[in-house]
């Protein structure tokens, strides 16, 4: 991401089940695996009762307030370290030509900006604060508050969005989280979740938001990827044409969320942009600069290459997700392919690679030999590729706490997944399961709760 100030690279202070702590939390008899019981606001600890007390305080849905901030950060609040948006904290609040959340929860809560800024407790009170002033701005009385659908137009506004096909993209995010629940992990290792809700959002004027590029905001198809949506970028953002032969993709990290950046590439005061844009749950595909205009997203890469943005943190492995991988993977391989591009590192680089920048994405958690095996045709080698949470992880011979310790996961990162198998059944902060995963570039399994992936047994991985 081509932003003003560069991300440094952390990882989350996540807590471990290694050793004693193994042996504490096992289960050894009787319950059928299974996700973590109990329902939205069910979680104990400083993050989950900070999200009760601001939802009380302002009378907002306590789960579309933990789903806003799930779509932003994954709950992390990256220490403080603003977003391409120049937004902080677990809420995203924002400070930029365009946007002042960050000013309004100031002056709505009385917190000082240092702390919403960097006080997680303070942040998602500001960011209630924001969403109620917004509900009230739209006219939303009490009964309606009530009703979580009827925060569709509030959640809209709440991303910053320009036009009301950005507004939409964004809502319809927060109310997917809210259909097929949340499961997060704050600092410390704090789980948040929200079950999964049924909710029929009241989208008003956003239900009609041009999808057919009719008012030419968007378009059903990219005009050079035809598997990939057009929303172009504000004209201010990149120049027309190109000095230079395309020869080089460069791969980015948004430092912010997939519907935000694609609003803020929208913005005429950004300054920035990107040819692509991909979506980290499913690997959806935005375009918002035509491949033969120049966009400005690497400094002295920008005249020959093409960039491609990808959902997430350079800190946090799991926005990373499989879908992400193959999805990025198969456009730069088209994108190879259409200007005769080398499927080799020398071409297709990091932000930090390119001569000039001093950015650090994609970051440590890349799994650059992953994705170059899909980008050249591979299958992977039959794996798929998962983020992981916690630290100083056990990775076992066998599929139980008590064999060979072979390995271990220092942190958060992603790993490749060949096959899973039923093993000794674990319990740890409130899941049981006893799903392992087999991880091939280590030799050994892994206990699936260490998958940071809401379901139990892996989506699409075969049984051992």
């Amino acid at each position: 991401m081509n932003a003003l100030i560069p991300a440094t690279p952390r990882r989350r202070r996540l807590t471990v089940l290694t050793g004693t702590a193994v042996a504490a939390s096992l289960v050894l008899a009787g319950q059928p695996a299974s996700a973590a019981p109990g329902g939205s606001g069910s979680g104990s600890g400083e993050v989950n009762a900070a999200f009760a007390r601001a939802a009380a305080e302002y009378d907002v849905p306590r789960d579309l307030l933990v789903a806003v901030g799930y779509g932003e950060t994954h709950l992390d609040d990256h220490d403080g370290a603003p977003s391409h948006a120049n937004g902080y904290g677990v809420m995203h609040l924002v400070s930029n030509p365009g946007h002042h959340t960050l000013e309004r929860a100031a002056r709505i809560t009385g917190e000082r900006v240092s702390a919403l800024k960097k006080d997680t407790r303070a942040n998602i009170r500001g960011g209630a604060a924001v969403l109620r002033a917004l509900a009230d701005d739209l006219g939303l009385d009490a009964a309606e508050r009530d009703r979580l659908g009827a925060w569709y137009p509030v959640t809209a506004r709440y991303g910053g969005t320009d036009g009301e096909r950005a507004g939409r993209l964004y809502a319809d995010t927060v109310y997917e989280l809210l259909a097929s629940g949340i499961r997060g992990h704050a600092d410390g290792g704090e789980q948040v979740r929200v079950t999964p809700r049924k909710a029929t959002p009241r989208r008003g004027t956003y239900a009609d938001a041009d999808v057919t590029g009719e008012t030419g905001e968007t378009g059903a198809q990219s005009p050079d990827y035809p598997p990939a949506q057009w929303v172009p970028a504000s004209s201010a953002n990149y120049a027309t044409g190109r000095s230079q032969s395309i020869s080089a993709v460069v791969v980015h990290v948004t430092q912010g969320s997939y519907a935000g950046t694609i609003s803020w590439f929208q913005n005429p005061s950004a300054e920035v942009s990107a040819h692509y844009v991909v979506r980290s749950s499913d690997g959806q595909v935005t375009q918002m600069v035509r491949d033969g205009n120049t966009a400005w997203h690497a400094r002295s890469g920008n005249a020959y290459s093409v960039g491609i943005e990808h959902e997430g943190w350079v800190d946090d492995p799991s926005w990373f997700t499989d879908a992400m991988y193959r999805s990025s993977a198969a456009l730069t391989r088209h994108l190879a392919d259409k200007y005769g591009i080398p499927k080799d590192r020398a071409h297709i680089v990091g932000h930090n690679e390119v001569p000039g920048n001093d950015h650090t994405d994609p970051g440590p958690h890349w799994n650059w030999s992953y994705y170059m095996e899909l980008v050249r045709g591979g299958s992977g080698g039959d794996t798929k590729s998962f983020p992981t949470w916690g630290t100083d992880v056990s990775i076992r011979q066998a599929a139980t706490t008590n064999s060979t310790r072979v390995g271990s996961l220092a942190g958060p990162t992603t790993v490749r997944v060949r096959c899973q198998v039923r093993g000794q059944q674990v319990t740890y902060q409130g899941y049981t399961n006893d799903a392992w995963a087999y991880l091939p570039d280590y030799g050994g399994y892994v206990s699936n709760i260490f998958i940071d992936v809401p379901e139990s047994w892996l989506p699409g991985v075969p049984a051992c």
